[in-house]
């Protein structure tokens, strides 16, 4: 975003001039003031925005943070924007977020759908901020709206944009099954979709399935399956992916085997995970649910990591960390022990991912019983690395299953080694 050494963002003006004066704000462009940052449909999906809150209260409640704590809030003196406000070395700075026909924006060179969509951007990166986006100050009221009921859930996405009336999707053959329902595939505006779909009344699934598609749509990255929109209707509820042609790299890695997949493309799969990780661990999301069957391959073989149902944003207090049936065989210990999940859980996981790359999609753990996997590894038992698997994937998979999760590597160090390894093999 930061394209000249003179750019930068501009600080918000709803505040005296003189604490200003050394960026001065663009003018605002002419707009129509669109329903797709609805503030009411924003809220149950986002602990951080604290609605019309003064800039006297939000300095209050940012003084003395941490760098990178931050909250957003409707603008004072420009109604219908919004307002960023984030601590940095010890001062509380606030930026103008302006609201235009090309959507939402800090700069006037890079523009957002949402609010959403703004602030997982800058968690991953400044991108001429001060400091890059880490905690939110969580508002009071998110807490009674993060429990919105279906209807509150299909008016965000009427609300903000991503609505597709189902008369403009063109279903074809089923291409899997999950968790809520069949998975179709679809033609929308001339492309080829996945369309995940679930009967409304079928108690809570249609909201789970809600759940899933709001929490992906503050994700953007190029190694995740990214969402197209969702479908609403009186019968039934669907959340539309970009369409996968390739299907799961489980079922790949399996039809293949060794005898048609050599170890460069096996690392490559490897790469691809690590790197879409290592942006959900950068914006504080834990998947809880890694494994080969959740990663699928585009028409280019490429891996982008899928279904985050059970996936959990580290800083939000909503919800029951607990809650949902976790796969055992891939769960980390002191997940599947005391609930505790984190990036370092979702490592361990990816310790289990390479295993079944490297053994051509075999199921861990073939002859330990599935009630007796947890007793085995804290008993210091740990799978042997697969039949012809390189020896430092070995190493990284066992420096992924330490029983301290402090112990464990981050995924930027895993990708680090992987990069390197990969370097032998001409990548």
């Amino acid at each position: 975003m930061m394209h000249g050494s003179g750019s930068s963002l501009r600080l918000s003006t709803d505040f005296p001039a003189s604490t200003s004066s050394r960026i001065s704000p663009l003018p605002l462009e002419s707009t129509s003031r669109s329903s797709s940052n609805n503030v009411e449909a924003i809220r149950p999906h986002a602990p951080w925005f604290h609605g019309n809150v003064s800039r006297e209260t939000t300095e209050r409640l940012l003084n003395r943070r941490a760098d990178g704590t931050f909250l957003v809030r409707e603008s004072t003196n420009f109604p219908g924007d919004f307002t960023l406000s984030l601590a940095c070395q010890g001062k509380v700075e606030h930026y103008r977020i302006y609201q235009t026909a090309a959507g939402l924006t800090c700069d006037q060179e890079e523009f957002f759908a949402n609010l959403i969509q703004l602030v997982s951007h800058y968690k991953r990166e400044p991108d001429g901020l001060c400091h890059r986006l880490l905690t939110p100050i969580v508002s009071d009221l998110f807490h009674v709206a993060a429990h919105a009921d279906i209807e509150q859930k299909m008016a965000f996405f009427r609300a903000s944009g991503l609505s597709i009336p189902s008369a403009d999707i063109q279903l074809g053959d089923v291409i899997g099954h999950g968790e809520f329902g069949d998975v179709l595939m679809g033609v929308y505006r001339g492309q080829k979709v996945a369309v995940k779909r679930s009967k409304r009344l079928v108690g809570g699934v249609a909201d789970e399935l809600l759940d899933e598609a709001k929490f992906v749509v503050g994700l953007n990255h190029r190694r995740l399956v990214a969402i197209v929109g969702v479908v609403l209707d009186d019968v039934d509820v669907g959340m539309v992916t970009e369409y996968m042609a390739n299907g799961s790299l489980v079922d790949f890695l399996r039809s293949r085997g060794r005898h048609q997949l050599d170890r460069r493309q096996l690392l490559q799969f490897s790469i691809d995970i690590a790197e879409g990780m290592v942006y959900l661990e950068s914006v504080g999301v834990v998947h809880r649910d890694l494994a080969a069957r959740n990663v699928l391959l585009d028409a280019h073989f490429t891996a982008k990591i899928s279904d985050f149902g059970l996936a959990k944003d580290v800083n939000s207090p909503s919800g029951d960390s607990s809650a949902g049936k976790f796969p055992i065989k891939w769960t980390a210990p002191e997940a599947l022990r005391q609930s505790r999940f984190s990036s370092k859980s979702d490592v361990w996981s990816y310790g289990i991912l390479l295993w079944e790359i490297f053994s051509f999609g075999r199921v861990p753990y073939p002859r330990i019983p599935i009630q007796d996997v947890v007793r085995h590894i804290e008993r210091g038992y740990r799978m042997e690395a697969p039949e012809g698997c390189p020896q430092e994937i070995s190493r990284i998979m066992n420096d992924t299953w330490h029983l301290n999760p402090n112990d464990r590597p981050s995924f930027i160090q895993i990708l680090q080694r992987l990069i390197g390894l990969s370097q032998g093999y001409g990548l």
